[in-house]
């Protein structure tokens, strides 16, 4: 596989993955989009929602990447974010909280089945799986599960390590504004770095590029992921988007926002933005190609 390869895509130039009627002409185009801003490999995500939605999506995803040639080309599989994440405000960030849940087999389960074996990603809150039972279950069926939107403790994430759990989806985001300085859960990922592989959105927005130079600097170089996160906002500019059943506003220079509170929805960035936001902080053309072409392959297990 060559060219970039991200691991969360919500959505792309003007196309909502997260829309139940999504057609294969609307993500023929997002493919196409992405291909030209160097992405050769990506996941469409499906973001929290109700059973029906959900599966709606998966389905019509499904359907889309058996009917457009270039989509059997790009697409690597599907990334489910949610919805066993806790509702408290700050760890839900913009996926609707009248949808999250704890986490359970059965429902899991229905997401494979409509999915047809291409979920390479579950991204759950460890905390929302206080057993494990799930994660060692998709782990079982060779999906790589990811925590995210979570207030885990070290005890969690470590047991959820020991039933599977391979990854941390955007490190510094679906958390509160606020945390406590030292025990929080930034800092407990990054204390088991050596053990996941972590993702960052580098768009300047969700994390400063100062924040992101620290980051850096902390993880083992071959765990680091970069992922745009993209919603349909991408390469569009300010406006209003759709985010599954969410209107997304963004405004000159800035991310997509879910309303007036500031809450960030996803990005509206490229892959040559984060790799110029990269190169910005001083990484080296080879460690930007390990960030986001050759560790989001290796963390999935392609060759």
């Amino acid at each position: 596989m060559t060219g970039c390869f991200d691991i969360q895509v919500n959505g792309y130039a003007g196309v909502d993955f997260n829309d139940p009627l999504l057609t294969p002409d609307q993500f023929g185009l997002a493919c196409e989009a992405l291909q030209a801003d160097g992405v050769s490999h990506f996941l469409p995500t499906v973001i929290t929602g109700s059973p029906q939605q959900m599966t709606r999506c998966l389905v019509a995803l499904r359907r889309c990447c058996s009917d457009v040639p270039l989509a059997q080309r790009m697409v690597a599989g599907f990334h489910i974010e949610g919805p066993f994440f806790p509702p408290q405000s700050g760890y839900i960030g913009a996926h609707p909280v009248e949808h999250a849940r704890p986490a359970d087999i059965d429902f899991t389960a229905q997401l494979l089945d409509a999915a047809g074996g291409m979920i390479k990603i579950f991204t759950l809150a460890p905390e929302c799986d206080p057993d494990a039972v799930v994660t060692r279950f998709l782990s079982d069926q060779q999906v790589c599960v990811s925590a995210g939107h979570t207030n885990a403790s070290l005890e969690q994430l470590r047991r959820a390590i020991d039933a599977g759990l391979r990854m941390f989806t955007h490190l510094g985001n679906g958390c509160p504004v606020e945390l406590p300085r030292h025990d929080n859960i930034i800092q407990r990922a990054l204390s088991l770095a050596d053990k996941l592989h972590i993702g960052l959105i580098a768009d300047g927005h969700h994390v400063p590029l100062f924040v992101l130079k620290n980051f850096l600097r902390s993880i083992p170089a071959d765990r680091i992921v970069i992922t745009t996160d993209a919603i349909a906002a991408a390469g569009l500019g300010p406006g209003t988007y759709r985010l599954g059943d969410r209107t997304i506003r963004v405004r000159a220079g800035d991310a997509p926002r879910v309303d007036e509170s500031g809450q960030l929805a996803g990005s509206a960035a490229t892959m040559p933005e984060l790799r110029r936001n990269l190169a910005a902080i001083g990484c080296s053309d080879d460690l930007i190609r390990l960030y986001c072409c050759q560790n989001p392959k290796e963390a999935l297990g392609f060759s």
